[in-house]
């Protein structure tokens, strides 16, 4: 799922440079101090004292530009990864995602998905990147004073994994709940904002308030567990670091060697307390993007509701629909089961049903959207099956009792049918709509914003909007499910006609459970679920 970049090497060789200059600068000073105390000759303390300066000026210049070499590395994984997540979803969300909560499908897209730059910024790097250097410090020990490279060794083993397998073991169960926990707050707090005004008016904003901070109150003990591991683990790596101190402190004054090396053993340790802190922390990170990650990737094991053909079939020219003998559900149950219909080219086909009765499933099946268990449906005697999703869909369109009206400008909510088409265009699909007037008579027309999902129009000016957009689309096949759901019978009877008669020679397949609405004038085939 994830495929790494290769500037992530460039900045681990950075961030190794950064580290060991860090480590390099505080064993040069210890050296040049205890040296200078002696006072030798001027010149001979020049190389250090350069290599002093050089340390100095390069663990800032490494350490900048590996910042921004790594985090532009991880924010192209990310942009990759999330691109790769978000096209996946737009073949499972028509009919995949109906039993995920809105709120936690974004947590999962947004928040878990960030567990990438986590991942390689805050994990991988970090711990490679005190690896390499730490073996090298030990390297460097070991030849000044081969017990005390020993003795630092056997304390950056510890930490590098008594300190983390401690601090992830203590952490491991917050850590594996805090990215759910996070999900069920984030899906929480959108359905509390979304049902707001419901809640209020049946009075329950306590009951529904309490039920929030219980949740937010799980989240927060992981946190402070996860807070705590963190602390443990600094404390138990400031303890490797002093006893590797110590114990170079204590070989070092028994051993047969100068000041200046006496200086560079006891000092040189410290130094790693900067490179190796990030290790616990990093451990215990790890549980948590793989929590993360894990969530990511079962949202994308979720199958797909339709399967595209290896070898699709091009397009056919007729535009007559058929179907044989559908058989089609969710789950173990099947909603439609032997339905057979024909739907000549041009005609109007008016199909009426209870709720429940399968008429939003009859259309995501037209669309490409949910594949049938059985039987057929065939577009000009091919069946559907043997067509790419979006051949179906270049002929087939939509209009539902919600369909999405975007907040931004009317134009812009046109435009996404067919992007780059002329404001005369626009005004036609407006006017064919019968909204084009009240479009005129705005102080901005196509420039008027709409409002978060068009808040700004009632209810029959949205589904005027949407079917606008739906003309705008020439689509030679319209499925209308329930378009006239919310709308009062005057509106709802004006809207049918409006968009009977602008239909034109398309064909018009209507699911509806108000058939009594359709204009008596409009010749049509009538078709009962039951």
């Amino acid at each position: 799922m994830i495929k790494p970049d290769r500037r992530l090497v460039l900045a681990l060789l950075l961030g190794v440079a950064a580290a060991g200059s860090s480590v390099a600068l505080l064993a040069t000073s210890a050296w040049l101090i205890t040296a200078a105390s002696a006072q030798p000759p001027v010149l001979l303390l020049m190389v250090p004292i350069v290599a002093v300066r050089a340390f100095g000026v390069g663990r800032g210049v490494f350490r900048y530009v590996e910042r921004l070499v790594s985090h532009d590395a991880a924010y192209r994984v990310l942009g990759e990864t999330r691109a790769r997540i978000t096209g996946r979803l737009e073949k499972i969300a028509p009919g995949g995602l109906t039993s995920r909560r809105k709120g936690d499908l974004l947590a999962r897209l947004v928040l878990d998905v960030d567990a990438v730059l986590d991942l390689w910024l805050r994990v991988l790097l970090p711990i490679a990147v005190a690896a390499v250097t730490a073996a090298a410090t030990v390297a460097l020990l070991a030849l000044l004073l081969p017990a005390a490279g020993a003795a630092v060794a056997l304390a950056v083993l510890v930490a590098c994994t008594v300190v983390p397998w401690l601090t992830a073991r203590t952490a491991e169960r917050a850590e594996r709940n805090l990215a759910g926990a996070r999900g069920d707050v984030a899906a929480t707090a959108t359905e509390t904002l979304l049902t707001a005004a419901d809640v209020i008016a049946y009075n329950a904003i306590d009951s529904v308030l309490d039920d929030f901070s219980r949740r937010d109150a799980r989240l927060a003990a992981a946190e402070r567990r996860s807070a705590w591991s963190t602390g443990l683990g600094s404390a138990l790596l400031v303890l490797c670091i002093g006893g590797a101190t110590l114990a170079a402190l204590v070989l070092g004054s028994t051993a047969n060697i100068t000041g200046a090396v006496f200086a560079v053993l006891v000092l040189t340790p410290l130094a790693l307390a900067d490179v190796l802190g990030g290790i616990p922390a990093a451990a215990q990170l790890a549980i948590r993007v793989r929590a993360a990650l894990a969530r990511v990737q079962e949202l994308v094991d979720t199958p797909e509701p339709v399967t595209e053909p290896t070898d699709p079939l091009p397009l056919p020219t007729g535009r007559g629909l058929q179907v044989k003998l559908l058989r089609v559900g969710y789950d173990d149950s099947d909603v439609l089961d032997g339905l057979s219909l024909d739907m000549p080219a041009g005609s109007r086909v008016v199909i009426t049903g209870p709720s429940g009765s399968g008429k939003s499933t009859l259309a995501a099946v037209l669309l490409r959207f949910l594949e049938p268990r059985g039987g057929e449906v065939l577009l000009d005697g091919v069946d559907l099956a043997r067509l790419e999703g979006d051949q179906v869909r270049s002929v087939v369109g939509l209009l539902t009792q919600e369909s999405h009206v975007f907040d931004t400008s009317i134009r812009e909510n046109l435009l996404l049918a067919k992007p780059g088409v002329s404001d005369l265009q626009l005004w036609k699909a407006l006017y064919r709509a019968r909204l084009g007037i009240f479009v005129e008579n705005l102080p901005d027309g196509l420039d008027t914003m709409v409002g978060e999902h068009g808040a700004k129009l009632s209810g029959g000016e949205r589904q005027r909007l949407a079917f606008a957009r739906l003309l705008l689309a020439d689509r030679d096949v319209l499925v209308l499910d329930e378009p006239t759901e919310h709308l009062d019978e005057e509106t709802a009877q004006a809207l049918l006609a409006d968009l009977f008669a602008a239909a034109g020679d398309r064909t018009v397949v209507l699911l509806t459970h108000r058939p009594e609405l359709v204009p008596p004038h409009v010749t049509r085939q009538l078709v009962c679920l039951t």
